[in-house]
């Protein structure tokens, strides 16, 4: 069988999605406002920047138990002052729910926050695979020249809670200090 005769494909180099039941997000500058510390540089940019994107093959209804969604997360490469480009991160409302991402290409951290603010990181590379238990926070972080590209799955009831984020933030940042990402 001939994967263009697919009704969804994948681009297992880039993670590029086609075909029906897929929708795109696009999250710029503008819709980034408290996830970063350097207000002055955060303000000194453009606001129509874009940070990342999401490609979701959405074939189960948001909500659906027992359903799962697939997508490809693009963070791009850039920083608001030290700090790399990021996702907002969340939990997941149903805060039981697990994901799995996995890297395709780039190169970036993936940082795991417990709901106590404890917070662990895994190094997130080509074929890299990680498994993202519940009550865990979760955000990527591209700490690299080029697009950071993840692969997703995820329970379709899972939600996101991105509210708890923005009000508590991630007790660590990644940064750059001397040349080099560290986490602080």
């Amino acid at each position: 069988m001939e994967c263009s005769k697919a009704k969804v494909q994948i681009d297992t180099s880039t993670g590029k999605l086609t075909g029906e039941d897929v929708s795109k997000s696009t999250r710029q500058l503008k819709h980034l406002q408290g996830i970063f510390e350097d207000q002055a540089a955060y303000e000194a940019m453009n606001p129509e920047t874009i940070v990342y994107e999401v490609e979701m093959h959405d074939k189960e209804t948001l909500g659906t138990e027992g359903g799962l969604l697939f997508g490809t997360s693009y963070i791009y490469p850039g920083k608001v002052g030290k700090e790399y480009f990021m996702t907002k991160g969340h939990f997941h409302q149903k805060r039981n729910r697990a994901e799995y991402y996995w890297g395709i290409q780039g190169h970036g951290v993936l940082l795991f926050m417990s709901e106590t603010g404890e917070v662990t990181a895994e190094e997130v590379l080509p074929c890299s695979l990680h498994y993202i238990q519940g009550y865990t926070a979760h955000r990527l972080v591209n700490i690299g020249e080029d697009v950071l590209a993840v692969g997703a799955c995820w329970p379709s009831d899972a939600g996101h809670d991105y509210a708890d984020i923005l009000e508590r933030g991630f007790s660590k940042k990644v940064r750059e200090r001397n040349g080099v990402p560290f986490i602080e």
